[in-house]
């Protein structure tokens, strides 16, 4: 199995992928196996029981056709195989509300002395707005994520956060000043310092702020979401 599965679930959950494709191969093979011995022993398939016989007055039309219709229920799956979507991106950061949970202002635990720091941006955000110890302040701080843009030429640098799979996913961002945007939905990594803004705990303290030193261009990661 490839790292494809992130962009869809947790990394907890791959046994359990693993497991359900198994169960299922092995009902495929298990059917086919019945269907090829009833064609060889002339036997009646499942699909055949309850029907009227081949020369019956009821009967008035072929079933040869009839239970090869149910293989293209397949082509859905071989489609996602083939051509796998992307992962949620720039579209479902902007459809998500302005809505976050209540927060309370106070004391976060103390960060470490490396400089820059490796934040998630949950974390960057929360101590951004909610921190009353200013933890941030006068320390360098490096985000990775994928760009969003807003009005007047505002951009984030922004990631998806996930509790269980992408259909649960909320985003999570900051905005980035002193550095042109890149493209849309291109991943960078964004060294910089906080950039405080409003008071503590109020809608014009969120989103965070960014003041860039450095942008530079990554590769997606193998698992582009944040874990709630």
């Amino acid at each position: 199995m490839t790292d494809l599965y992130l962009r869809y679930v947790q990394a907890g959950l791959r046994p359990y992928l693993i497991l359900s494709g198994a169960m299922l191969g092995s009902l495929g093979l298990v059917r086919g196996a019945l269907a090829v011995r009833a064609a060889r022993t002339g036997a009646p398939g499942a699909e055949e029981y309850g029907r009227p016989a081949e020369d019956g007055p009821d009967h008035g039309h072929s079933h040869a056709g009839g239970p090869r219709v149910a293989w293209l229920l397949a082509l859905p799956a071989v489609a996602l195989l083939c051509f796998p979507p992307p992962a949620l991106g720039s579209y479902s950061a902007a459809r998500e509300e302005a809505r976050r949970a209540e927060e309370y202002v106070g004391t976060f635990p103390a960060l470490p002395a490396d400089d820059p720091l490796e934040l998630s941006l949950a974390e960057f955000g929360s101590r951004a707005a909610y921190d009353s110890g200013y933890s941030l302040r006068e320390r360098t701080v490096r985000l990775t994520g994928f760009v969003t843009t807003g009005d007047g030429g505002t951009w984030y640098v922004t990631r998806l956060r996930v509790a269980c799979c992408a259909a649960d996913a909320t985003a999570v961002k900051a905005e980035v000043r002193g550095a042109e945007a890149p493209e849309t939905d291109a991943w960078v990594t964004v060294t910089g310092t906080w950039h405080p803004r409003g008071k503590l705990g109020s809608a014009a303290a969120w989103p965070p702020v960014l003041d860039a030193v450095t942008v530079r261009a990554i590769t997606e990661p193998s698992d582009p979401y944040e874990e709630r």
